[in-house]
């Protein structure tokens, strides 16, 4: 199997996985809200937003550790920049969100 193959596989299977985990957590919460338990659907719907949101960042590391498995080692750094970016502009999302 090739490396773009390892990679495509593996990037499609954490992208399925995070979109249908994700759309499983909605429906549930949206289920709940309906059946009037809605502390608990708050946390639900809560859970899949973030399961959503969390799946590009999954995608750029499954990304990143195929690369590093392959050792292909200028693909790994750039990736690794990516990952740090999004990981600083969710810190900075957090820590600037309170002051605003």
């Amino acid at each position: 199997m090739s490396v773009e193959t390892d990679l495509e596989q593996r990037i499609g299977l954490v992208l399925t996985v995070g979109v249908r985990t994700s759309a499983v957590f909605l429906a549930v919460g949206l289920a709940l809200n309906f059946a009037g338990v809605e502390s608990l659907a708050a946390w639900m719907m809560t859970a899949g937003l973030l399961m959503l949101m969390a799946t590009p960042v999954a995608r750029v590391a499954a990304s990143m550790l195929e690369y590093l498995r392959h050792h292909d080692w200028t693909f790994s750094i750039l990736t690794a920049i990516v990952l740090l970016e999004l990981c600083a502009g969710i810190v900075a999302a957090l820590v600037f969100h309170r002051r605003l």
